[in-house]
């Protein structure tokens, strides 16, 4: 079914929706969950509670792309998972890759740099649309994604070393770019 089709159905509140989203976009969904939480039985939690967001977002949003859409609620309930889980003790799958963007982005704690975000949020994407496609969809599945080295090695037919360097001068070069931008570190 379209993605056209699946949003009516959520907007006629049919259950059906719900069917039509998982049968497209499950493993979508678990993949971005198993990836931030990595454990079975959370990855299904996260994926149902997607569903759940979803049905309780639409309406009133409607989506203008469903799977990024989905995708951004499974991430930020996997988030949440993750952020749960490891509350009182420290999970090293995940926290490497946000130990990796450590130096690149500040942190959000205070109103000024709540306001700050939206401006580092903007010379990101800014960023990554000047960036060389390769090199964009190995930062995105590293960082958004959160796949391992080991699995973009494999996608991008690349050798470990050489997608840690990559990431390596990426990283750089945003720390130079926000720098630029005015997000002092």
């Amino acid at each position: 079914m379209e993605d056209e089709g699946i949003v009516q159905l959520y907007l006629q509140r049919s259950q059906q929706a719900i069917t039509e989203t998982r049968n497209k976009y499950g493993a979508y969904c678990r993949a971005i969950a198993r990836n931030i939480v990595a454990n079975h039985p959370d990855t299904e939690e996260c994926e149902n509670d997607t569903y759940l967001a979803a049905w309780n977002a639409i309406p009133p949003h409607l989506p203008r792309r469903l799977l990024v859409f989905l995708g951004r609620i499974t991430r930020n309930i996997a988030l949440d998972k993750h952020g749960y889980n490891t509350a009182k003790k420290r999970s090293r799958q995940f926290e490497v890759i946000l130990e990796e963007l450590e130096d690149c982005l500040p942190a959000a704690e205070t109103v000024e740099t709540e306001h700050a975000a939206g401006e580092t949020a903007q010379l990101i994407n800014e960023f990554l649309y000047g960036l060389e496609e390769g090199a964009r969809n190995l930062f995105i599945r590293r960082y958004w994604y959160a796949d391992s080295i080991e699995s973009l090695a494999g996608r991008f037919g690349m050798s470990s070393s050489k997608v840690k360097s990559s990431l390596f001068r990426t990283r750089n070069k945003l720390r130079v770019h926000l720098d630029q931008g005015g997000v002092h570190l």
